[in-house]
């Protein structure tokens, strides 16, 4: 059996799950497909793969990204999500700038928030 073609399960917890799951389905509009026996908020993404958002009342947020969501236009997805009330991060860093929230890595251009619980996601689009 191997790993590479298997569904992923993504994990991530969270301190109150009603209200990040208000976030993940209203907010970014996932599908959700109910709570599991832990009160885990569960949601259908492509290729198969889970998030899970496990109630973890003391949990602390890692600084790095912990998702990241492939996009065809990230200039688009911005102004979609920000119409919903998402909030992007703008940086000035030596070595991450961005410029009206998107950060041109290489061939790819990028973006960054945060869920209720301070969880950092991204969205990503190949410039190749």
């Amino acid at each position: 059996m191997s790993l590479t073609h298997r569904a992923v399960t993504m994990m991530l917890p969270v301190t109150d799950v009603d209200r990040a799951s208000r976030f993940y389905t209203e907010s970014l509009g996932l599908d959700y497909t109910g709570t599991n026996d832990e009160g885990s908020a569960m949601y259908a993404l492509d290729g198969g793969a889970t998030l899970l958002l496990l109630p973890r009342p003391g949990s602390h947020p890692t600084e790095s990204t912990a998702m990241s969501f492939e996009v065809d236009d990230v200039t688009a997805e911005i102004s979609a999500l920000e119409a919903r009330g998402v909030v992007f991060e703008d940086y000035d860093l030596p070595e991450l700038k961005t410029v009206d929230h998107v950060c041109v890595l290489g061939s790819e251009k990028a973006a960054w928030f945060k869920d209720p619980d301070g969880n950092v996601l991204c969205l990503h689009e190949s410039v190749s």
